[in-house]
């Protein structure tokens, strides 16, 4: 079963792929960086405290080799020098212990920082988008980008990027030590580090674009998952559980394939890798032992000599087991900052003003669109609506009654022809002031979590109580509030699935009559109201809308008779215009869709 939302005509399909090449690490590791900077005193303190820390924690082999010394002194063991060394070892090794505390205190506070400034930017960014891209885009993978994949690279900068400024601190300290007790054995590890390196850079090769495809496929079954939680109801209705479960299972299968094929190839590395530092180890035993018997080093300088070796490959095994986290939150950086890069609505053109001392007069001259190109979906519409004129739309399914309102609040712009407000091009006008001339009525209603009152002063946050309720009482709904325990204070839930759909609607159509917009888009609002109340509305509407204009898109033809102008829509084409009265008369194609009503 596929639900996945499509239009009629050539509207847009969502569940497009963003266009993407393959992840640049070193961009995405530098734009990680701009985010880290913007907090880079904390960044500088959690410098010093790793320093602090592992410089600390490498003074303590040297102590512990130089306590081996005083045991095996020519003359008896030297107890005094034994206790000396081991206070001094306790002291370094609390305070590294300490300034390692402080250190992850403090990089979980920044990269909670940097996770709530990159949301914020993520949605701030969608909300400049064009309402274009929204309809072409998976909810669901939207979603993912903004929790998931900036969860997990939270995660990556709080516990990962400590790691590797610890054991790149460790790995540099540890191989200067060791030049300072023995050079001769650190010839070692100029066999296995080339090793190591080539071993990392083939697994990553593999494993890189398979935590990419892990995060689209999660991504995937958020949408899926959100599809179907949204239509259970339908799902029910239909006895598509069974299919529904086969299409889940085949996307689970899809997820957990793609996180076992990432984990396993990337779990490879920590083996392969603690493998050649175990055949370093033994190297630096065997020829630390020849030099030894050659009195070429001390007891206790092969003694620190191995806990240096331990701590300069022991950070290389670490990092390599934690390189496929860094992937996975690399791949995660890559998705965000796609989403980042897709580009904002068009600014206003430089000669835009605002759209000031609104009266409602509309016109189309030739206007021509398609969603894509060379899909043509309007083609050389004309209509002119005068101020607090009734202008209803209708026409058969898929005829292009809802992108004509699309043009009209810019959601798209035109490809030819001309559409004014009031005289003015809509190029002319600030995509803002005109969407703020509309109030707007869908047929699938939005509600959010809060009180009635709330969600009716939604696009007035000041009105007053009066105000909210004298718009409930036009939309015929006011009756129905009163009858709830808390009245308007009662809190609406999940969309409100406490209510019924009639009522719903009824709350979005109170919401725009609240709104002092001198026009008004009706876009199918009133398919889950009956027909009485339906009718009741429009008178009330009338009232409420006298001297503004009134965009009405409707299939119930009996609710528009009053209309000033129907336009009648189809293939993208105004077949006829008129009254209620003149097209019945006329006989065409509208009373053709009036008497299949009523036959």
């Amino acid at each position: 079963m596929n639900n996945r939302p499509g239009s009629l005509r050539g509207m847009p399909v969502k569940g497009q792929q963003f266009s993407r090449k393959p992840i640049n690490k070193k961009a995405t590791l530098l734009r990680l960086l701009k985010y880290m900077m913007q907090f880079k005193w904390l960044l500088i303190l959690a410098l010093a405290l790793t320093l602090f820390s592992n410089t600390f924690a490498l003074i303590g082999p040297r102590l512990s080799g130089s306590a081996i010394d005083c045991i095996a002194a020519p003359g008896g063991v030297d107890f005094g020098g034994v206790a000396h060394y081991a206070l001094l070892m306790l002291a370094f090794y609390l305070a590294s212990s300490l300034f390692s505390y402080l250190l992850s205190i403090l990089m979980v506070h920044i990269s909670r920082r940097v996770t709530l400034r990159m949301r914020r930017d993520l949605f701030d960014h969608l909300c400049d988008m064009p309402v274009g891209f929204i309809d072409k885009h998976a909810i669901g993978d939207l979603l993912s980008r903004i929790f998931y994949d900036t969860d997990t690279i939270n995660t990556s900068l709080s516990s990962d990027v400590v790691h590797v400024l610890t054991s790149s601190i460790t790995i540099v300290g540890s191989l200067i030590m060791m030049l300072t007790i023995a050079p001769p054995l650190v010839l070692v590890f100029a066999f296995t580090i080339p090793l190591s390196l080539f071993i990392t850079t083939m697994i990553t090769r593999h494993t890189q674009p398979l935590f990419r495809l892990r995060s689209r496929k999660m991504g995937e079954l958020n949408d899926f998952s959100e599809e179907m939680i949204s239509g259970m109801k339908s799902l029910k209705a239909y006895h598509q559980e069974d299919n529904t479960l086969g299409n889940m299972d085949a996307l689970n299968e899809e997820v957990v394939t793609a996180y076992y094929k990432s984990e396993y190839y990337s779990s490879m590395m920590g083996p392969s890798v603690n493998l050649i530092n175990n055949l370093s180890m033994s190297l630096i035993s065997v020829f630390g032992a020849i030099l030894f018997m050659n009195g070429g080093i001390t007891l206790g300088n092969i003694s620190s000599f191995v806990q240096y070796s331990r701590r300069f490959s022991g950070p290389i095994n670490e990092i390599a087991n934690i390189y496929g986290e860094l992937q996975s939150a690399l791949a995660a950086a890559d998705r965000v900052f796609a989403l980042l890069d897709e580009p904002l609505e068009p600014a206003d053109a430089p000669q835009a003003l605002p759209l000031e001392n609104v009266r409602g007069d509309v016109e189309m001259q030739d206007v021509s669109f398609g969603y894509e190109k060379g899909k043509t979906i309007l083609k050389k519409l004309s209509f002119q609506a005068r101020k607090g004129s009734m202008i209803a739309i209708v026409g058969p399914t898929g005829a292009g009654k809802t992108t004509l309102i699309n043009l009209l609040m810019r959601f798209y712009d035109i490809d030819s022809g001309r559409l004014t407000v009031d005289g003015k091009p809509v190029d002319d006008i600030t995509r803002d002031s005109l969407r703020r001339a509309y109030s707007m009525v869908l047929q699938d209603t939005w509600l959010f979590s809060g009180t009635i009152y709330d969600n009716i002063a939604y696009a007035k946050p000041d009105a007053t109580r009066d105000e909210v309720e004298a718009a409930a009482k036009a939309a015929k709904i006011h009756h129905y509030i009163m009858s709830l325990p808390e009245g308007y204070d009662t809190v609406i839930t999940d969309d409100g699935a406490n209510i019924s759909k009639g009522q719903k609607q009824l709350l979005t159509i109170a919401r725009a009559m609240l709104v002092d917009a001198r026009m008004l888009i009706l876009d199918e609002a009133t398919s889950n109201v009956d027909t009485r109340t339906e009718v009741q509305i429009q008178q009330a509407m009338r009232r409420l809308m006298r001297d503004k204009t009134c965009f009405v898109v409707a299939h119930r033809l009996s609710t528009i008779r009053n209309a000033d102008l129907i336009l009648v829509v189809r293939d993208g084409n105004v077949v006829e215009r008129g009254t209620h009265k003149e097209l019945m008369q006329r006989g065409g194609f509208y009373r053709e869709l009036y008497d299949a009503q009523f036959a």
